[in-house]
């Protein structure tokens, strides 16, 4: 097949999962000689949506907006719409965008190749084609590069989809019902990136602990991270997201006793009051989710643990968010995102029009909550200080000062804690252990101990 040499720009919205679909559909398109561009430059634009919450989806429709008005003056560029926001809207997103040429779904992204082809193409009378894809299920994964951002961190999913159905949220009607990938394809995935060069590998999944589930045999997510964790090569596996009843013993003994499994759980309490709880149908109460996350604090040492909650769901009541508020600080939560309830189309609670919290009153909570989280962040990376932990290098700074500059690196320790510190020598890339001085707000200040060319340590204690 001959190959047309044009360029193409994505702008990715949303989690991480969307940026995963991002280079497997970058990778997807560069067989057919479309290679990543600069905005500024492109003929082809994408925009990879995110249907979580409104703000998203009216950044992605803004960002249409811009490109139609370049369409005017460049009849010949392409247009699409991909992600969740395409899933949900299907059609009548040619309808509300004229100058749109591409709707496909979170269930299409293997069938881009005939997608193309046809876009391509003109209609009988020589109008151009515009065409919308959205299936209910996946089609079968298919073998193509990726394109991965560049960096040391690499996105590996494992699953897609969610059986939970809480009434706030939108994911299993846009991603659909659980999907597992194979253990044989996510090991060979795993080795092609350890191969590329990829210092951490995080593994993805709405719930990445259902994994297995859904396959012959039913290999359990412990299972999958022992035997990533046999691989060969100086890297670091993460994982996202938990849900909190299904992290099993088995689960938080491999984390315990793996060589390359970072310990850090990010498990989303999303409320912490039981009836709220109730209300967004989560699986458990918060004596369930205190038991949970005390368990998982006993087995692992200097873990941390992450959550997401939500101000403002219907019918919260102001006695029941202070229920969260008290929830961050009596589980010692080290950080936690935080959004004002969005409702979403579809969802039970997007239809609870009349329990709906005004928006002053929600703003004002997540207010609240931000503090809340805030004066947690700032506790935990108190609790840093005098350790040494090991710091993978993401960023090298300069920093001018008067009498010249600092060398500064930037990286994340095993648990997941931003650290900042002088190094004259050490790269992008290097595991260097580094002594914790001063914890600020959002990142930790240390002094250099050591480089390492190979992981020696998970988590070392300062000498007292």
């Amino acid at each position: 097949m001959e190959k047309i040499s044009k360029k193409v720009y994505i702008e990715t919205l949303g989690c991480q999962m969307n940026k995963s679909d991002t280079e497997r559909i970058l990778g997807i398109l560069s067989h057919f000689g479309y290679l990543p561009s600069d905005e500024n430059k492109a003929d082809f634009f994408m925009v990879n949506t995110c249907s979580i919450r409104k703000l998203s989806e009216d950044k992605a429709y803004s960002k249409l907006g811009v490109w139609g008005k370049m369409k005017k003056n460049n009849p010949d560029i392409k247009i699409a719409i991909a992600g969740c926001v395409a899933q949900q809207e299907k059609e009548s997103l040619l309808k509300r965008f004229p100058y749109l040429d591409l709707v496909f779904g979170t269930h299409n992204i293997y069938e881009l190749p005939e997608l193309i082809k046809e876009l391509e193409t003109q209609n009988p009378d020589g109008s151009r084609k515009r065409i919308c894809a959205i299936r209910d299920k996946a089609v079968p994964e298919k073998e193509f590069n990726i394109i991965r951002s560049k960096g040391i961190n690499a996105w590996l999913p494992i699953m897609e989809g969610c059986n939970n159905f809480c009434t706030y949220c939108i994911v299993p009607y846009t991603r659909g019902r659980e999907r597992s990938r194979s253990v044989d394809v996510i090991i060979n995935e795993a080795k092609k990136i350890i191969k590329e060069g990829y210092k951490e590998i995080t593994l993805l999944g709405q719930n990445v602990d259902s994994y297995g589930k859904d396959l012959d045999g039913k290999p359990t997510f412990a299972k999958l991270l022992a035997e990533l964790d046999k691989l060969e090569g100086n890297f670091r596996i993460r994982f996202t997201t938990s849900y909190p009843t299904d992290i099993t013993d088995e689960v938080i003994e491999t984390v315990k006793n793996a060589n390359k499994i970072c310990e850090c759980f990010h498990i989303p309490m999303q409320s912490g009051n039981d009836r709220v709880l109730k209300a967004m149908n989560r699986r458990y109460n918060r004596a369930q989710y205190a038991q949970i996350v005390n368990k998982v604090r006993t087995q692992i040492k200097d873990v941390t643990i992450t959550s997401d909650f939500i101000a403002g769901f219907p019918s919260e009541s102001e006695e029941e968010f202070q229920d969260t508020l008290s929830a961050i600080e009596e589980l010692g939560l080290d950080y936690s995102n935080t959004a004002a309830y969005s409702p979403r189309p579809n969802t039970p609670a997007g239809k609870m029009v009349d329990k709906f919290i005004p928006a002053d009153i929600k703003k004002k909570r997540l207010e609240t909550l931000n503090n809340v989280v805030k004066i947690a962040s700032k506790k935990s990376n108190e609790a840093s200080v005098g350790k040494i932990y090991e710091v993978l290098i993401e960023k090298i700074k300069e920093k001018d000062i008067k009498n010249g500059s600092k060398r500064i690196a930037e990286g994340r320790s095993r648990n997941n804690k931003v650290v900042h510190f002088e190094s004259n020598t050490a790269n992008v890339g290097d595991f260097v252990n580094v002594e914790i001085k001063e914890a600020l707000l959002w990142c930790l200040k240390g002094v250099e101990i050591s480089s390492q060319s190979k992981k020696e340590t998970v988590v070392l204690e300062a000498a007292k």
